[in-house]
């Protein structure tokens, strides 16, 4: 189960949750049919008039290209696949539109039908199986989960530039997943080829291009819930490493908890911060 277009960036309408995911985050194929299969939209519920207008006004604004007035509908940062650098602002964003809204995207937008919006449950409204998300009463746009040409390769040079400061015994691997930063330790958690994850790790003070004082392969992920909150699990013989990345909750809950369990007694906790550096 991958994350490299890692989860759906959900974004609900709350002030006092959590609602978006970190830039090293976004949806594959695989890990959205998962999640969407947990609460499919309703197909025989119609969207209330409010909700109608909503999506034509997110539709004429991409018919007009008007890109001043879509990022006056934008909740940021808007993210991007790690390791591309999220939108933060409204400058950042009118600068890089045409990295994310190529002339495709663009055209599935303003030429949508109603009929290819669905609302689903508390997440909000998509378009068709996600590619776009908005807030469920205001129309405001939490996510695009849709990836340029220009993201494709600009995702690509970066990630090659990742590797080139990564110690040697890391270089290999599908895609970057997490970096984390907690009290003690840095944290690095990659995708491998066969569906598994790879936990490497080092003091707080040291650099990726050193050697890992731990290297933990074979790791699988679990979803808790519908929400996208989920476990990656890591064994070591009588020891279990469990690095929970939490995406719904409330707004001062930690992006990461890392727990070390020897013999089923946790031995550690600790909060972990996401971060590009």
């Amino acid at each position: 189960m991958a994350l490299t277009f890692g989860l759906l960036i959900f974004g609900c309408n709350q002030t006092e949750t959590k609602t978006t995911i970190a830039s090293n985050e976004k949806p594959t194929a695989k890990t959205e049919d998962k999640l969407l299969k947990q609460e499919k939209p309703d197909d025989n519920e119609k969207l209330a008039d409010d909700k109608i207008e909503s999506i034509n006004n997110v539709i004429e604004l991409f018919k007009s290209n008007n890109v001043d007035k879509i990022s006056d509908i934008i909740s940021f940062p808007l993210e991007r696949q790690y390791p591309i650098p999220s939108i933060k602002n409204k400058n950042e964003f009118n600068k890089r539109f045409s990295e994310v809204f190529d002339k495709i995207l663009i055209d599935k937008i303003a030429n949508s039908k109603i009929e290819q919006w669905s609302e689903v449950g508390w997440r909000g409204i998509m378009l068709d199986n996600g590619v776009l998300w908005m807030a469920n009463s205001d129309g405001i746009i939490t996510a695009v989960n849709y990836q340029s040409d220009f993201e494709k390769k600009l995702r690509k040079d970066l990630i090659d530039r990742e590797k080139e400061n990564l110690h040697n015994s890391l270089k290999t691997f599908e895609s970057p997943t997490y970096k984390i930063k907690t009290k003690n330790y840095l944290i690095r958690i990659d995708e491998l080829t066969n569906d598994k994850y790879r936990y490497a790790s080092w003091k707080v003070s040291e650099k990726e291009t050193s050697k890992p004082d731990i290297i933990l392969n074979d790791g699988e992920l679990e979803f808790e819930g519908s929400g996208g909150n989920h476990v990656i699990t890591f064994v070591q013989g009588n020891y279990t490493y469990k690095v929970y990345r939490n995406i719904i909750g409330e707004e001062s809950s930690p992006d990461i908890i890392l727990e070390i369990e020897k013999d089923g007694k946790t031995i550690l906790s600790e909060d972990g911060k996401l971060t590009l550096e």
